[in-house]
């Protein structure tokens, strides 16, 4: 576990699968993240790479060879990443690629990834270099889970999510049976930006976006305002989504998209998906940020 802390936020970050897992007041130790309750769901923050989401039947093809990769890829719980770089507001967490990553992922790469902290804001920045002489191709994302509702006197429904623009998009189904998006979609937004929290909202998995205006999210309550924000300008699909009796909400900020039904599985053509150079560095960053009245 790895620690930074300034005079308003303290974070904390698993070694395995480079996780956030703590974002707290360090005037009052109010807690802002899921608390990772096992029989709920596990998860704090991991981190999306090679791919976002499942792919069909667990399967990918490239140069006419067919590949494996778990949902979301091999970055989340991960043991073998390792702290490559500390300083009094920063942590850089990073993964090289090995005979195992290669077996089901055929390209040499390095991950890092770096919190930074920066007075009530949390910076997320990804670094990915490209070790091989061919194009690589992958997807890169985040699943923060935002504790919801923060305080003890609040319910779930007394939050909403409060966009930057008025939206008028429609979230891309799910199918219930293999986890793969349909084509089919359903309205969320109908001239506004605001989307009120509900656990059936997530009866049929995440929500899906692929084409807001906006680039940041506020976490609001009806009784304290503005809680926490997530600003994810480099990334131009999100999800959001929790299980349905989880008390969290994930805001997640998505460069790629699981696999669509139709899929033909070749990795070049998947949606979404991003090439690199050889011997090229790619960089994205999102930001966590506190509302300071909260932190006073």
């Amino acid at each position: 576990m790895h620690i930074l802390q300034n005079n308003q936020l303290k974070i904390a970050v698993k070694n395995a699968g480079a996780e956030l897992c703590e974002i707290s007041s360090v005037k009052h130790n109010t807690q802002f993240m899921w608390d990772a309750n096992p029989n709920i769901w596990a998860g704090y923050a991991p981190n999306l790479f090679p791919i976002i989401g499942g792919l069909k039947n667990g399967k990918y093809i490239y140069e006419n060879k067919t590949y494996s990769l778990p949902k979301h890829g091999f970055i989340r719980n991960n043991e073998n990443i390792k702290l490559h770089e500390k300083t009094d507001n920063s942590l850089t967490l990073m993964l090289s690629s090995d005979k195992n990553t290669l077996k089901n992922y055929p390209f040499k790469f390095e991950f890092y990834i770096t919190y930074k902290l920066v007075g009530n804001t949390i910076e997320i920045i990804h670094t990915i270099k490209n070790c091989d002489d061919t194009v690589m191709y992958f997807s890169l994302g985040g699943h923060p889970a935002l504790k919801c509702p923060i305080f003890e006197n609040e319910n779930y429904n007394d939050y909403t999510l409060e966009f930057n623009h008025i939206e008028n998009s429609e979230t891309y189904l799910v199918n219930m049976d293999n986890g793969l998006i349909k084509s089919e979609t359903k309205p969320v937004f109908n001239n506004s930006n605001t989307i009120a929290l509900a656990y059936h909202l997530f009866n049929r998995d995440a929500l899906i976006f692929k084409d807001l205006k906006s680039d940041k999210v506020i976490l609001k309550s009806k009784t304290y305002g503005d809680i926490i924000s997530v600003t994810y300008t480099d990334f131009p699909y999100l999800g959001i989504w929790a299980q349905s009796n989880g008390h969290y909400v994930c805001i997640e900020p998505w460069l790629g998209i699981g696999d669509n039904e139709n899929t033909n599985q070749d990795f070049k053509t998947k949606e979404g998906i991003l090439t690199l150079n050889a011997g090229k560095t790619f960089k994205a960053s999102y930001s966590i940020e506190v509302n300071n009245k909260h932190l006073k």
